[in-house]
């Protein structure tokens, strides 16, 4: 399942649910069934909290993060490279932030099909 994120101040953020669990679980959300509810919120009161716990979560990941900018000819083409939690929760916490700083709630549900 596609998850969509959204909140008035920020673009929409789109994520697999397989890899929203985790990041919301930081955040602070707890989830009775293994699979995401499809549909929720953080409210502008859980911000801080929430965010707090994502940076945590990314500051203990070791990942596959290197954003030194050198570009080895001989290294693994990057569509070949795992996604570390950095570059996976990143959308998903700048929102948090622009949303804290205006005083709005996140919520996310089920992305539309086409």
């Amino acid at each position: 399942m596609l998850v969509l994120f959204q909140s008035k101040s920020a673009a929409e953020v789109l994520m697999f649910a397989q890899h929203a669990r985790p990041i919301l679980v930081a955040a602070g959300k707890t989830f009775d069934t293994p699979a995401l509810p499809e549909r929720g919120v953080i409210t502008r009161a859980q911000l801080d909290k929430a965010i707090a716990g994502i940076e945590a979560l990314v500051a203990a990941d070791p990942g596959h993060d290197d954003v030194s900018g050198d570009h080895d000819e001989t290294a693994e083409h990057p569509i070949a490279q795992p996604v570390g939690m950095r570059r996976r929760a990143w959308p998903l916490l700048t929102m948090l932030r622009l949303a804290r700083d205006k005083g709005e709630d996140v919520t996310w549900e089920p992305a539309p099909t086409w």
